[in-house]
């Protein structure tokens, strides 16, 4: 398997009977590994990290979460949290094999709950990706803004790639009109975002309500597996003093920093991410 390989597409079933649709890399008989992105994103925000995790050893799933890219959107508009994580459940049972989670932002909060909430999701190791207990509302509100800010999209690609740039202006590689395609979709002669805009409702009602905090800690101190936070060393939703409190607080966690990613660490800075994560997967991987 090399870094460029392409993926293999496919569909699986979440909560309710809802078909969520996913790439897969590696070999079918490889320890496997569930990708899931953050919210507003799709699974191709994983297209370089993929491949390169199936290079060393890993049957790579990266799914789009409901509501996001090509899987299904909830029929009544409801994105509460505990659907996802009943999607991540589904999810790890049909894939089997007590995968390792890596979940960023939404994908994070959605496989702690599901891992630690009953009933438990069956699960090896996870890895939480710029996301923790309490996030700061400030860089909350920030993304959400962004998220809203163009109810009627754009009038093309690089009109779409100009907005992410302005957003995330600390990202100094050029943005690649084409990659972002895929998370945008034909809407007349518009391109919207490739999301449910009725999420935005539950992104906002999510952001720290009361009691959330020590429901994640209390999920995450039950899942029983190691954990592992990834923080974005320029971060505005994780601060590092939660970072810590988070694994102060949880005895299984530990915490990195990848330096001068923002929230999104995965796109910002994807090598330092991976190499971040290898030692964390060599010991998940032996521990099985």
């Amino acid at each position: 398997m090399t870094a460029g390989a392409a993926p293999r597409t496919r569909s699986f079933v979440g909560g309710g009977g809802i078909l969520l649709a996913a790439d897969e890399w590696g070999e079918a008989s490889s320890p496997p590994l569930v990708l899931l992105h953050g919210g507003g994103q799709t699974r191709h925000a994983w297209d370089r990290s993929g491949p390169r995790l199936a290079a060393l050893g890993w049957r790579v799933v990266a799914v789009d979460l409901r509501g996001h890219g090509a899987s299904e959107w909830s029929a009544d508009g409801d994105y509460d949290l505990g659907l996802f994580a009943e999607d991540v459940r589904a999810l790890v049972a049909e894939v089997g094999g007590r995968p390792v989670l890596v979940g960023a932002s939404l994908g994070g909060l959605s496989s702690l709950l599901a891992a630690g909430e009953a009933p438990r999701a069956a699960i090896g190791a996870l890895v939480l990706v710029d996301v923790a207990h309490r996030p700061d509302p400030r860089g909350a509100r920030r993304i959400v803004a962004f998220m809203r800010g163009r109810p009627d999209g754009f009038a093309c690609i690089e009109e779409a790639a100009a907005a992410v740039a302005a957003h995330q202006p600390h990202r100094t590689r050029p943005y690649d009109p084409e990659r972002l395609r895929n998370n945008l979709r034909r809407r007349g002669e518009r391109w919207v975002w490739h999301w449910d805009p009725r999420l935005l409702d539950s992104f906002e009602g999510r952001m720290d309500p009361p009691g959330m905090a020590e429901r994640l800690l209390d999920a995450a101190r039950s899942a029983g597996v190691p954990i592992l936070l990834v923080r974005g060393g320029i971060s505005d939703v994780v601060r590092e003093d939660v970072a810590e409190e988070f694994c102060d607080r949880v005895p299984n966690a530990r915490y990195v920093d990848v330096a001068d990613a923002g929230h999104t660490v995965v796109g910002d800075r994807n090598e330092p991410f991976i190499d971040a994560l290898v030692p964390f997967l060599k010991a998940a991987r032996l521990s099985r």
